[in-house]
Parts: C-alpha cells; structure tokens; sequence
C-alpha cells in the first residue's frame, strides 16, 4: 500500500472470481439487466421473467455466484419446466457430481426422481442445501448499447430450485441469487453459449442511488451511458484469477504481508470483487496497516467515535467536496503491469450520520477464506467488464470524473 497527503495505494493485489446453454433466434448482439440497490440490506437486485407464462423474478445480484437458483416451494407454476435427468450432458456440465434418485416430497418443481442435484447457496446468510437441477424459459432485454430493446425469450436456461428458507436475509421480495460467475452454468456463460455471435464477456454498473437504476451488459461494448459517453473505452485490463479452490515516487507503501494477497494450496487468501458483500472487508493485519496510512494522511481531519460496522470515522464539516465526492486521501490499486484502479471519496466514504463520515472499509478477521474482499460501495459508479474468454478484468475507476453515472443508462427509450 502507498500513500502520500493525496495518494494511498495497495501494492500487488491479485483479483479472483468464483469460477449457463439454452437458443432462439434472430440473435441480439448483446443483452441488459437493470440493476437497483436495496436501502435496507444494501443488497444489489435485478428482475428477469421466467417460466411459462412468464412472471417477474426477483433477484439479490452476487458477482461470484456459480448459477442461478430461484425458490421452487412457493408457487412455482411453469408448463416448461424441466428437471434435467442423472447422467445427462447438463448434468456433467454443471459440475454436480451428485444425484437424487427418489424425492419423497409431492411431485413437481424441485422434486422429482432421477435428477441432477446441486446445491443453492445463500451467500448473505451462508447457507446451503441440496436442490433440483432444472431448465426453463426466461426472456432478457436486447440492447444496442445504448438503449434497451425488445425481450429474447431464451428456451432450457439452467437453474437450481432451492428451499424457501434459503431467502433468509435477503432482499423484500427477492426469490433466489442471480450467479455471475465464472461457471459453465452462470448467466454470462449461458447466454454466450447460446448466442454464437456473442462475446463471452459481461459488464457490471453498479448506481450509488436506490433511486437509481444501474446496468449489467452480457456481452461486449458499447456500452453507453447519458449523455452519450461510451464507457468500454476508458476500461484498463488486469488478468482475472481463478481461485483453484472456491509506482510513482510519491507513493509509500504500507507494510501489509505480501503472501495473504497470494492464493495459498488451500484456497486462501487474494483479493477478490462482491457484490453481495456491501464494503470491504479485509484479514486484520491488513486492516490495521491501512487504516493506520489513511488516519496519517487525514491527520488534519478530527476524528470521532466509531460507527458499526466501521473502525475509522470523521467529522464530516471538516472534509471538502469535489466532483468525486469527499476531499479525502484517495487509495489506489494497483494491478499486474502497474495499472491503476483509483478510488475517490465517494467510494472510500460513507456518509453515517449528519456530521460523520467513516472509512468504508472493515476488519474481517485473522483468517478470512480471502484477504481482502471488495464489496459493492467501492464498485459503485465505476464500470467492471469481465471478459472470460481472455480471463481479464477491466475497470474504469469513478465514472463521476467523466461527468457521468452508472444510473444514466437509457431503460426508458427502447430501440425496435
């Protein structure tokens, strides 16, 4: 980590991404999903149709998650559902390796004999249970980029039924996770499979305003937000990492340990991106070094007693405003080949109180499963392209420098 009186910076971070088959025709060059944040979980959703006839389904976003698992115990009525069969191609594609051969339960959605099985997991309340491997007809927008277009319905999209009890935290009205990950059965991976033309890369805007809609794009750019800037082309590219298991003068460097930002033989350990954790969170050591760079450099700032979740607070009449939020030291990650992810105050601050602001960061322990976990408020209002094919991540840092917002992409004037 380095820092200056305007500058911190972590050194050699490592990004890592928890590692879907169905087709219709003519085919879309790309496809959108509106994004909104939930003021009382702070939780990311969207909404897709599914089924036959379809019906709006709610869904608490997560970058990292393997598929998409929607809740089967409560009404779940669909005259194309399909439980996909032990041994079946899918089944192998998927990854399961397990299955049930009797479900003893009454017959239908989420249970019936001789399916593949695979497990729904809730990573807001860290549960999981086993659950029917299905298939059924869900219908996405088009987009051109820079308007929303028509729907695509898309036939046997692969998702796992999960149990009601499973939605235990999230979200009002959410019904299951929408999977983001690098998984042959995620959503980018779907819908690149599906259509022959598409790129398998996907976009994620997240907006800071529950007022406001943010955006992800499944396939490649433009991707174009009010008033007509093309953010694809202000991304800088970082490689991607699978977990195999689940430089100027000015700047200082903070005393972290190196090795907890290296994936250990057991998984453990590097850095990676959520979206369902809502701030970072990072192994105690970490923690300690970099809050304790940050309160140097904001030394001029008073600082006042602590809000949970956080450790490190200010009196907010003291700190300025600019164009990218709080006038505080901003921290930069840096990424294979010294490339630069900036985050300014209105990603490193949360405002908690009238007068308080607090560093939006928080101690996740001595032995975290990953060191440091980039959750949802530093993401926001910055784009994210996950470029799979390529094993790349690419950034943009705050979209506010270039006078625009993650909200201002253009769901209400649909192109033919």
């Amino acid at each position: 980590m380095a820092l200056s009186s305007n500058f911190l910076l972590f050194c050699s971070l490592l990004f890592i991404i928890s590692p879907s088959i169905a087709k219709t025709s003519p085919k879309p060059n790309a496809l959108v999903l509106p994004v909104t944040k939930d003021p009382s979980t702070q939780q990311y959703l969207t909404e897709i149709k599914q089924r036959t006839p379809l019906v709006p389904v709610k869904l608490t976003l997560d970058l990292g998650g393997k598929f998409l698992w929607v809740d089967c115990e409560k009404g779940y009525i669909s005259s194309s559902y399909k439980n996909v069969r032990c041994g079946s191609a899918e089944c192998d594609i998927s990854g399961s390796g397990a299955c049930v051969v009797t479900c003893n339960a009454k017959r239908g959605p989420g249970c019936n004999n001789n399916t593949c099985s695979l497990n729904p997991y809730n990573p807001i309340k860290r549960l999981s249970t086993g659950g029917e491997l299905a298939k059924d007809t869900l219908a996405i927008q088009s987009t051109d980029g820079k308007n929303a277009g028509k729907f695509f319905s898309v036939r046997k999209v692969l998702f796992t039924c999960g149990a009601t009890f499973l939605l235990e935290d999230l979200a009002q009205g959410v019904k299951g996770i929408a999977g983001l990950g690098r998984s042959n059965i995620s959503l980018p991976s779907q819908f690149a499979a599906t259509f022959s033309n598409f790129h398998k890369k996907f976009a994620i805007c997240l907006s800071s305003s529950p007022r406001g809609k943010g955006v992800v794009f499944f396939g490649d750019g433009p991707y174009v937000l009010l008033p007509g800037i093309d953010v694809s082309k202000s991304l800088t590219y970082t490689p991607l990492i699978l977990n195999p298991l689940s430089t100027a003068d000015q700047w200082k460097c903070c005393p972290l340990n190196a090795t907890l930002l290296s994936i250990d033989k057991e998984g453990n350990g590097g850095t990676k991106i959520s979206t369902v954790r809502p701030y970072t969170v990072m192994e105690t050591s970490i923690y300690k070094a970099f809050t304790k760079a940050f309160i140097k450099e904001a030394a001029k700032i008073p600082r006042v007693k602590p809000v949970k979740p956080f450790g490190t607070c200010f009196n907010s009449a003291h700190i300025g405003s600019t164009r990218v939020g709080p006038a505080v030291p901003q921290i930069d990650l840096v990424l294979p080949g010294n490339h630069v992810w900036t985050i300014f105050g209105a990603n490193s601050m949360v405002q908690v109180r009238k007068d308080v602001v607090c560093l939006g960061f928080v101690d996740g322990g001595v032995e975290p499963t990953t060191s440091i976990v980039i959750g949802g408020h530093q993401i926001e209002n910055n784009l994210l392209q996950f470029d799979l094919a390529k094993a790349r991540v690419g950034f943009s840092s705050s979209l506010l420098l270039r006078q625009t917002a993650c909200s201002n992409f253009n769901f209400t004037s649909n192109i033919v």
